[in-house]
């Protein structure tokens, strides 16, 4: 038995920023709609220093992913799965070749959303006996 041509990738990680969509050319002729993020996922979640890494995440109209994409937020912890390409560039700080990677998204899963300001003041206790 063998695994050839299996490309299956799911990460857990934060939105870098909100989702962007853009419209493109099918080589078929048409047009159609992708969205892009960037999500932070940790290498060693329980470590206190910052140790992630960035992942491109592109999802097209159609798919499972693209009907959450209403829920999808700057700060948003997402699940997501799809196949993964390695995406060569040249570094501007170093201009050494680096391997950044991109996942194309077939799904993603909202483990949670986003937090407000009056989401956090709604979670603040209130001192027993105070007055209102």
């Amino acid at each position: 038995m063998t695994s050839r041509g299996l490309n299956l990738c799911t990460l857990a990680g934060n939105v870098a920023a909100d989702p962007v969509i853009r419209t493109v050319e099918r080589k078929s002729g048409g047009q159609a709609q992708v969205a892009e993020i960037t999500i932070y996922v940790d290498r060693i979640p329980s470590r206190k220093d910052s140790d992630s890494f960035m992942v491109d995440v592109s999802f097209w109209e159609g798919s499972a992913a693209w009907r959450k994409l209403a829920y999808i937020k700057k700060g948003s912890l997402i699940i997501v799965s799809g196949t993964i390409d390695a995406s060569p560039y040249i570094s501007k700080t170093d201009s050494q070749a680096r391997a950044g990677l991109q996942l194309k998204a077939t799904d993603i899963f909202l483990d949670s959303p986003p937090r407000s300001d009056d989401a956090v003041k709604a979670e603040q206790p209130v001192a027993v006996g105070a007055k209102f």
